[in-house]
């Protein structure tokens, strides 16, 4: 397994990731300890969960009954942010609620640090600075190692840099953001570019647009029943649609005349673009970490690359 640097930061993670956010939820105890097992076996070192995931808490507590000693050996990720209850109190970045946050994760997660700690969404009634303030507190008293940001436009990693850097508080080593071959429109314009300078990391989530490029789905065909799409529409309507359809096929014609699945064009072109540290993807089952892992391995070259560009531009 790869290993590289998170950004410009110390932190090193494995170049898969493990996506947390089935745990809890999709799967039961039992399997969640088969795909985590599966995870240490591989070499996988980043576990990247939420405390939204699973049924509110689902997948943190259930890591936490898993991990055991081997959670020393791990880069454990969480974030917080999003509506931890239904009344609009458990939620965003206030000192206040960055401060119960974390203990509830922590406790949950059976840990007494986190490697990562990631506020989950922007938090338009919080100025920044407040949640930087109280972000950098939790690093100095040890609950958390480093800190980064998710879903946050690039005028927004800005600012929250530029606020650390004229207050001398920790900032932001990464962005966790949705990216993949059909969704280059997030990150390249305007955030790629302000990672770029100030040194962050990307861990790209949705890198097979909830399955579209895993080569599963045909076009004019009955979606594979139990898979993500059959059973969630309004995903399958934002990536089943007449652009992305060709473009799949394309990618998919493209990978297979090279001796390569669709599935690792998907990874492997992920991790050719900087500053891509992992690229985290979810399992139910230890079979999908295999074919994940695997799937990284194919270095493409520059006309490859220059090909894939020509295809996803459509």
């Amino acid at each position: 397994m790869e290993i590289r640097n998170l950004g410009r930061s110390g932190l090193r993670v494995s170049a898969i990731g493990l996506g947390c956010n089935n745990f809890g939820g999709r799967i039961d105890l039992e399997a969640t300890r088969k795909v985590i097992h599966k995870a240490f076996d591989l070499g996988i070192t980043l576990f990247d969960t939420a405390d939204t995931y699973g049924n509110r808490g689902g997948s943190e507590t259930e890591m936490g009954q898993v991990l055991g000693d081997e959670r020393k050996r791990i880069v454990l990720a969480s974030k917080f942010g999003m509506p931890m209850d239904d009344v609009d109190v458990k939620i965003g970045g206030s000192r206040r609620y960055i401060m119960q946050a974390v203990e509830d994760s922590l406790r949950r997660l059976r840990t007494d640090w986190l490697d990562l700690y990631q506020i989950h969404q922007p938090d338009p009634r919080t100025p920044i600075e407040e949640t930087l303030r109280a972000l950098d507190d939790l690093v100095h008293q040890g609950k958390a190692r480093y800190i980064g940001c998710s879903n946050f436009p690039a005028w927004q990693v800005v600012e929250a840099q530029w606020t650390a850097r004229a207050n001398g508080l920790n900032a932001f080593v990464s962005c966790q953001d949705e990216y993949s071959l059909l969704v280059r429109h997030v990150v390249e314009p305007q955030l790629r570019p302000a990672m770029l300078q100030y040194g962050m990391g990307l861990l790209p989530f949705f890198p097979l647009a909830s399955g579209v490029l895993t080569g599963k789905y045909r076009r004019n065909a009955p979606l594979p029943s139990g898979t993500r799409l059959a059973t969630t529409a309004r995903l399958a309507d934002r990536y089943l649609t007449e652009r992305n359809w060709p473009i799949a096929e394309q990618l998919g014609d493209f990978a297979e005349r090279r001796g390569h699945t669709l599935l690792e064009l998907a990874f492997s072109w992920l991790l050719a673009q900087a500053p891509v540290a992992s690229v985290i993807a979810g399992a139910t089952r230890p079979e999908q970490l295999e074919q994940n892992v695997k799937a990284g391995g194919w270095k493409l070259t520059d006309e490859d690359l220059a090909e894939v560009d020509r295809i996803t531009a459509g």
